[in-house]
């Protein structure tokens, strides 16, 4: 299967680093025009090293409804098409798991604004181009916590990653009759980025022992497993796929 992106433009948030790098760089390799999007300017910067010149970077804070909507014009100004919406942008901004009655508004909310609202906001700023062109790709970077439990026992993080789950099937109808498919990829834990490496070593060998030998293929996966199945949704293969959630996860 030769997957290619040839005068596609792509937008990828949360690309400072993790999946999101990987996923850039899979559509840089892959000839796409790449647009990056983060709050964190330095990993970004490095993101936009590693992908070379027909990618270009954004700040962004995707919680802020506004900065989005100007963000997402600037680069429909600049671009012909916007085929490809990658939602990567989430995690649980440096929270750990704590019993429910410690949580703060603040505490919620936030993790919601990143993981839900971001994917929310994004969508709706790429779906009147997507409608007038009648065609384009969504793909959102949910998690295993949507569909079960979070590991960190994070409850915001695992509402608003089963939200997001809700959010997918939901835009795949309502944005179909215009060509344009929703998809939801699932990662199951992978080593990608310093929370999962803090994550990781704070299970202890124990602990670490115990969710590999949960995993089917009793190891754990690497960015690129993510980034392939999201080639795939974002690809000409995938063309009647809609509304669906793929776990990526080693088997469960």
């Amino acid at each position: 299967m030769n997957i290619t992106f040839d005068g596609k433009t792509i937008i990828i948030t949360g690309a400072a680093h993790g999946f999101g790098r990987n996923i850039a760089q899979s559509f840089a390799t892959r000839n796409a025009t790449v647009h990056i999007c983060d709050v964190n300017e330095a990993g970004l910067e490095e993101t936009l090293k590693l992908c070379g010149s027909k990618t270009t970077a954004h700040i962004l804070d995707v919680g802020n409804r506004t900065a989005v909507q100007e963000t997402v014009a600037k680069i429909a100004a600049s671009s012909d098409t916007i085929d490809v919406l990658v939602n990567n942008a989430g995690g649980v901004r440096g929270q750990v798991g704590r019993p429910i009655e410690e949580i703060s508004e603040s505490d919620w909310q936030t993790i919601f604004d990143v993981n839900l609202s971001g994917a929310f906001f994004m969508s709706q700023a790429v779906a009147p181009t997507m409608k007038a062109q009648k065609s384009g790709r969504i793909v959102n970077i949910s998690s295993g916590a949507g569909l079960g439990i979070s590991l960190t026992g994070i409850q915001a993080y695992a509402s608003a990653k089963a939200g997001q789950i809700g959010l997918t099937r939901q835009l795949a109808h309502e944005l179909g009759p215009w060509n344009i498919t929703v998809n939801n990829v699932a990662p199951g834990f992978v080593r990608s980025n310093p929370t999962t490496e803090r994550q990781w070593e704070a299970m202890g060998e124990e602990g670490q022992a115990k969710l590999l030998q949960n995993i089917a293929l009793k190891r754990l996966g690497k960015p690129e497993d993510i980034a392939a199945m999201v080639m795939f949704f974002a690809s000409d293969f995938a063309g009647w796929v809609s509304g669906q959630v793929i776990s990526v996860d080693g088997g469960k």
